[in-house]
């Protein structure tokens, strides 16, 4: 059976003198999760927000990224499929059954 979401990240950036800090927010319908992200410009370079704003979110989506990973992972592991001991950065992606 197909199944379609639509999971919506709401981004909001701050600018602050030469730091603009961000918030990514994603609602899954079971969990929110809030990655956060920051970038500072150096005083010697140019003034381009554009670039603190690009930083800042990626770094929030990082973040967020990670979050969901680790939340998949708990997932994976309540519904009996854990990774025996492994953590996340070292297992290989998708659903694996553990090897007994």
């Amino acid at each position: 059976m197909a199944r379609t979401l639509e999971w919506k990240i709401n981004m909001e950036l701050v600018e602050e003198g030469d730091t603009t800090e961000a918030r990514a927010v994603l609602d899954t319908g079971k969990a929110t999760v809030t990655g956060r992200g920051s970038a500072r410009r150096n005083p010697e370079d140019a003034d381009v927000p554009l670039i603190g704003d690009e930083l800042a979110a990626s770094r929030a989506m990082g973040d967020l990224s990670r979050q969901l990973m680790r939340l998949a992972y708990k997932d994976i592991g309540e519904a009996g499929a854990g990774l025996s001991g492994e953590v996340e950065e070292d297992a290989p992606y998708g659903w694996s059954t553990p090897v007994s």
